[in-house]
């Protein structure tokens, strides 16, 4: 019987997520009110049966209190936050919402299954980073001096990650995060905000060479801090997102080519200099000819995915636990393998799909500060999506990424969260410009309107 509940929940699990997926895209090219109305109640109804889907086949399986106290629990936080947005930020961008929901039960079905304990300290940052996420947008509102400030985010960057290089303990052959009594935080994940505040800032306004090479500068800084510290996963985003960010502000090509000349001759030098990026290196290139060693991770991911097919074994019905760190680093080959090829890549589609909402959001907005903050966490989640599914496959050498609101880790899941709150907080700014335009507009339409009839 439990078997047969756990494959019925993993086929209309795979079935709600296409039709959550379907309407993402639907909503974005949408224009009527009313249609897009009806795409985000049915998405808000499908993603709570995709959560309910999930947790029956792991109460199939345990039959234990604690696990429905956890659904329990889940299920009043998401609605705490959907109600928080819908309510005190009435033109939030509601996809964007449904969206980050999505990921994050996605992620709490997986964890529960993989490792109780990871579940529930994931939960306990969701819920702090809600709370934060709630005054984000209103701080966005009140606080207008933020696009002057580059200087701090550029220093308390620099400092927070200084930090980490003098005091954290080695982990994985790099230093990572610090321990404050029971909590490891990883402050790199929140560095990616200052940094990004700090480009958008540094490049909103003066674009000349000089500028431009000052802010190289300190963007290096940042980069080296983090190839010293052997975080060469996050050292890798931060400049991708240099990069990108440095051409869509000065739309001159040749910075471009530049840096990502650059950018290659540092990515040959770190392969000469650190061991463990050789091991990677050899692990992309076969993992089989050292699956008893350096490739034992790959491998299993391998084995992992093509275990499951395009439907997946079913929720606890697979091997995960035979991929080292898979709460974490490879995710991605646990859903594959007990939710199915299918749904993974579902899962990635709604990726795109939030980059493709950023990228419309950033477009309409004016203010070139605030734009290109946006296009800074666009490229930073695209690319941390892509690091992460790319050496879970091995298109790529594994990087250490994790998968946004997904993977286990509370100082990632926080820091996406905010970044998530800082669009919808810009959206929001947008939203209201565009009221206030179109409120003027009407006002001096029914001013001529006025003055013609009296004449």
């Amino acid at each position: 019987m439990v078997t047969i509940i756990v494959q019925i929940s993993k086929i209309l699990m795979l079935f709600f997520m296409a039709l959550f997926v379907l309407d993402s895209f639907l909503g974005i090219k949408e224009k009527d009110t009313l249609k897009k109305g009806f795409y985000i109640k049915r998405q808000r109804a499908v993603m709570f049966i995709v959560h309910f889907l999930g947790n029956i086949a792991i109460l199939a399986v345990k039959q234990e209190l604690l696990y429905f106290l956890f659904y329990a629990l889940e299920i009043v936080i998401l609605c705490i936050f959907i109600l928080i947005f819908n309510n005190l930020y009435v033109r939030s961008s509601k996809f964007i919402v449904n969206n980050l929901c999505m990921f994050t039960i996605i992620g709490f079905i997986i964890l529960v299954r993989l490792n109780f304990n990871m579940a529930l300290k994931q939960l306990v940052f969701f819920a702090v980073a809600v709370a934060i996420a709630a005054l984000i947008p209103w701080i966005i509102k009140k606080v207008t001096s933020l696009p002057n400030y580059a200087w701090l985010y550029c220093g308390l960057g620099i400092l927070l990650l200084s930090v980490v290089l003098a005091i954290a303990t080695v982990s994985h052959g790099a230093k990572l995060a610090i321990t404050l009594g029971p909590i490891r935080i990883q402050p790199s994940e929140f560095v990616k905000i200052s940094y990004v505040f700090f480009l958008a800032s540094m490049l909103q306004k003066k674009k000349s060479f000089r500028n431009v090479v000052l802010i190289s500068i300190l963007a290096a800084t940042h980069v080296l801090i983090l190839v010293a510290s052997r975080d060469l996963g996050a050292a890798l985003l931060f400049f991708v997102t240099y990069m990108f960010m440095i051409y869509v502000a000065t739309k001159d090509l040749r910075y471009l080519i530049t840096i990502a000349f650059g950018g290659a001759i540092s990515a040959v030098a770190a392969y000469y200099l650190f061991s463990h990026v050789r091991i990677r290196v050899l692990a992309w290139k076969d993992p089989f000819a050292v699956i008893d060693g350096a490739g034992y991770q790959v491998s299993q991911s391998l084995f992992a995915i093509g275990t499951g097919g395009w439907f997946g074994t079913g929720l606890y019905q697979g091997l995960p636990h035979s991929i080292p760190v898979v709460e974490k680093d490879f995710i991605f080959s646990a859903i594959s393998e007990e939710l199915g090829l299918i749904f993974a890549l579902l899962l990635v589609l709604l990726s795109m799909n939030c980059l493709l909402l950023f990228f419309d959001i950033a477009m309409k907005i004016k203010n070139q500060f605030y734009r290109l903050v946006i296009l800074g966490f666009s490229v930073l989640y695209g690319a941390q999506v892509f690091l992460t599914v790319g050496g879970a496959t091995k298109f790529i050498p594994s990087t250490g990424v994790t998968y946004p609101l997904v993977s286990y880790g509370g100082s990632s899941l926080f820091s996406t969260v905010i970044m998530f709150s800082v669009i919808q907080g810009i959206y929001i700014l947008k939203e209201n410009e565009g009221e206030q335009i179109a409120k003027k507009r009407k006002t001096n339409q029914n001013i001529k309107t006025c003055k013609k009839n009296k004449s």
